[in-house]
């Protein structure tokens, strides 16, 4: 299973399987947002390239990848609103998600600029 499919069931798997690892990971009292918890990362880069044209070229995965970490880094509404208010491993994950959510539309404007 690859293309579209692939990235969306990566998507959700890693969700799942993050929002679980993380918050058994912080249970102790660490951090809420660890830095060396990247599960989320994985999702919502997964989710981002979801919104590239297929098949996936390096131009699409350059831009899904800056887009995501731009989004990630930059926090804008709700994104930062899920890191603060979702508890536990549901926050570390959530706000990837939004973040993914907020590239892939960058990713779908620049589809329709460039006709791809």
């Amino acid at each position: 299973m690859g293309g579209l499919a692939g990235l969306l069931a990566l998507s959700v798997l890693a969700f799942a399987i993050g929002w679980w690892a993380s918050a058994f990971y912080i249970r102790d009292g660490r951090i809420q947002d660890p830095p060396e918890v990247v599960i989320d990362e994985v999702a919502g880069q997964s989710l981002t390239l979801a919104f590239a044209p297929m098949p996936l070229g390096l131009p699409w995965i350059a831009a899904g990848f800056v887009a995501f970490r731009l989004f990630d880094i930059w926090k804008p509404w709700p994104v930062s609103l899920a890191e603060r208010r979702l508890p536990g491993g549901l926050g570390i994950m959530a706000d990837d998600i939004v973040a993914a959510l907020y590239a892939g539309l960058a990713l779908v404007v620049g589809r329709i600029i460039l006709g791809a």
